[in-house]
């Protein structure tokens, strides 16, 4: 069934390719508009082979990564801090929610402004946009505790990490790992953008100067290799969320 399903999944890729190569050469579309999906892959393979694109990956994923290993980091730690106290989701929240309300893009030139052209303003932006996510699903997951098994815990006078770490946590896991396939889908999207505002590397900046040169076919080939980084980080993640719920119940199971 998963075979069949996945087979159905490249058989519509392959049909809307043919189709926008097939409307495209019909209409006679100028490449500066539309170019067609074989003027692309051409084009992703020349830059490819020739070492165009290299260090513009390389300094993209190096934003990515720094970007959601931060985000993440605080969004997990501020939604367990926030989780335990009442008090202090009330003193929090607003604030949290005021810097998501924020425009990145208007940040971005203040960041630059501070901390100068390298990768860390980049990073910072990116792991700006990617925390939220992560912070609602930590919250959501260390909140959402059966009553009754707390009860039981607190009537065996079970210390607060071991409520935390025997209970809440295994529930908030699935959860976390929902919030960080969200976050490093968002991570791509934030590493681009800061790059929109002030690179001279990145694939955000190939966009930037892809645009200045009118080459649409150099835009949709960083527009390719964007959606394949974003694709395969989201898919690590999904993987290894079934490595740990595999590993996770089977030793449950066990125990039992």
């Amino acid at each position: 069934m998963k075979k069949m399903t996945s087979l159905y999944s490249f058989l519509l890729f392959f049909l809307i390719m043919l189709s926008w190569e097939s409307i495209v050469r019909m209409q006679q579309v100028p490449e500066l508009i539309l170019p067609k999906p074989t003027v692309i892959i051409t084009n992703l393979y020349t830059n490819l082979m020739s070492g165009y694109f290299t260090v513009h990956i390389y300094t993209t994923l190096i934003e990515v990564m720094g970007g959601f290993v931060l985000g993440s980091c605080l969004g997990i730690g501020l939604g367990f801090i926030v989780a335990q106290s009442k008090r202090v989701k009330e003193i929090l929240h607003p604030y949290i929610i005021a810097s998501q309300a924020m425009p990145k893009l208007a940040l971005a030139p203040l960041l630059i402004l501070w901390f100068g052209y390298g990768f860390l303003p980049k990073i910072l932006i990116t792991a700006l946009i990617s925390f939220f996510p992560l912070f609602e699903s930590t919250v959501a997951g260390l909140s959402h505790v059966d009553k009754d098994k707390l009860s039981l815990f607190r009537s065996l006078r079970a210390s607060a990490l071991n409520i935390l770490l025997k209970l809440r946590l295994p529930v908030a896991v699935p959860y976390i790992f929902s919030g960080l396939r969200v976050a490093v889908v968002l991570s791509v999207v934030g590493a681009v953008v800061s790059e929109f505002i002030g690179a001279n590397q990145g694939l955000g900046a190939v966009i930037t100067t892809a645009m200045g040169m009118m080459d649409t076919p150099l835009m949709f080939s960083s527009f390719v290799l964007l959606t394949t980084i974003g694709i395969v980080l989201y898919q690590s993640i999904y993987f290894a969320e079934r490595l740990w719920l595999k590993k996770y119940y089977y030793a449950r199971r066990n125990d039992l």
